[in-house]
């Protein structure tokens, strides 16, 4: 069950990150306008933001838009068809909840497939840039951990909150 459950909550968020990250050049905020370079939250979609900040050269550059070109051809974002798939056994006459688990386990699967292959292309990225560019981006990360922390942090204890606030009134 918990598998199911995790997966009915991953998988629609996967696939929006993955739309959206398969879409996306590689780019740096050196040669975006300051626009699109504004901070986005940063549980949407964390890895999009790995060389935001970093001066790439144009070999660089060019480097990583073939990769991120090859790996788009070889693997194609979620199918349609799968989507199609669970939204017919979500509104079929008699639910079929093996079935529906079953469809969420094969996306599941490829989508951890998928998720490996662009950690690959990542680290082929990250292999490109020199020593300095690296501790940029060892730093840039830190920064968004400790952020990120830091908002987690905040969180817990109003939600921890409502959940007592919820129980007591209940009582």
């Amino acid at each position: 069950m918990r598998k199911a459950t995790a997966a009915v909550v991953v998988i629609p968020a996967l696939i929006i990150a993955f739309s959206a990250a398969g879409a996306a050049e590689v780019a740096t905020t050196d040669d975006m306008p300051q626009s699109e370079a504004a901070p986005r939250s940063m549980t949407q979609i964390p890895q999009t933001h790995m060389f935001d900040g970093i001066s790439l050269t144009e070999q660089q550059r060019q480097q990583m838009r073939d990769l991120m070109r090859q790996t788009r051809r070889e693997h194609s974002l979620i199918s349609i068809n799968d989507l199609d798939q669970l939204h017919k056994l979500v509104i079929a006459e008699n639910f079929n909840e093996t079935a529906y688990k079953a469809e969420l386990d094969r996306i599941a699967q490829a989508e951890v497939t998928r998720q490996v292959e662009m950690a690959r292309v990542r680290n082929k990225m990250y292999q490109l840039l020199t020593p300095a560019q690296q501790d940029v981006l060892k730093q840039k990360h830190q920064q968004r951990m400790d952020k990120m922390r830091q908002l987690t942090s905040l969180q817990q204890p109003s939600s921890l909150h409502a959940a007592s606030s919820s129980t007591s009134s209940s009582q």
